[in-house]
C-alpha cells in the first residue's frame, strides 16, 4: 500500500521540518509513500484548519498547528496503516 502524504503550508521553517520528519517517518517504517504540499487557503479550508502546518494521511488530517516529532509522526502513520 502506498500512502499518500500531505503537507498543508506555505512552505514556511515549520511546514519544511514537518514534510522532513514525515519522509524520516516513512523511512523508518519502511513504507512508500507519495509527498504533495499545498499552500493553498481552500485546501486548509477543505480540511477545517485555521493554523498550519498541516499533516494528511490518505486525505485524512492528523495533525494540525503544530510539528509532531518523528516518533509521533511514525505512530500516526502506523495508525493509518494498521485502519486501512
Amino acid at each position: 500500500m502506498t500512502l499518500n502524504i500531505k503537507i498543508l503550508g506555505g512552505g514556511c521553517a515549520n511546514c519544511e521540518r514537518l514534510e522532513k520528519y514525515a519522509k524520516a517517518a516513512v523511512a523508518q517504517l519502511g513504507v512508500e509513500a507519495t509527498f504533495t504540499k499545498s499552500g493553498d487557503p481552500a485546501e486548509y479550508a477543505r480540511y477545517g484548519i485555521l493554523a498550519t502546518p498541516g499533516l494528511v494521511i490518505n486525505d485524512k488530517l492528523v495533525s494540525a498547528g503544530r510539528v509532531p516529532a518523528v516518533s509521533q509522526v511514525v505512530t500516526l502513520i502506523a495508525n493509518e496503516l494498521a485502519a486501512a
